[in-house]
């Protein structure tokens, strides 16, 4: 689907408001990241997600070729395993952490190395579809904190590395 709606329709810039939201189809959740990073600058990016797609991958691909992304760290379900392994070598180009883990959550952190913190919480996976979607965005610190720390500890608890799993998979 090609956006036909300009982004400043739905939301208003980051500095305006601290919490904002939106159920639409006319935008993706790759838009809103590449929304947020014209407006923090270079960041850090935090994402979970139950599955990714190729074409995802590819917006990210010019995050990070075009350097508005430090890192991008991601957390994938293990129902999605099979998908996410046919995409393994383009994930390795683009993303700088990936693990699977009993996740459905879909959230969206991006701090930024000026300190801007901004949290997403969205319906939509790390796809492209038409459907609508919804979308909290807030830039309160201490939302976005918590969610970080509960991502960290997920990652460090109970998530695999997408690595550990390639390499079982190129075992067997």
């Amino acid at each position: 689907m090609k956006r036909t709606t300009s982004i400043e329709n739905i939301f208003r810039p980051l500095s305006s408001t601290s919490l904002q939201s939106a159920l639409t189809n006319e935008v993706q959740i790759a838009d809103i990241l590449e929304w947020v990073l014209q407006q923090v600058g270079r960041s850090e990016v935090w994402q979970t997600s139950f599955s990714i797609s190729e074409e995802f991958l590819r917006r990210l691909y010019f995050i990070t070729k075009d350097d508005k992304a430090s890192a991008i760290h991601l957390v994938l379900d293990f129902k999605a395993t099979n998908k996410t392994l046919s995409l393994w070598t383009f994930i390795e180009q683009v993303i700088t952490t990936t693990h699977l883990a009993d996740n459905h959550s879909k959230v969206l952190l991006v701090q930024s190395e000026k300190g801007d913190k901004v949290c997403i919480i969205t319906s939509q996976n790390l796809t492209r579809g038409n459907r609508n979607e919804s979308y909290i965005i807030t830039t309160d610190g201490t939302v976005f904190d918590k969610f970080l720390d509960e991502i960290k500890s997920l990652i460090k608890n109970h998530s695999v590395p997408l690595s550990d799993i390639l390499g079982q998979k190129l075992q067997q």
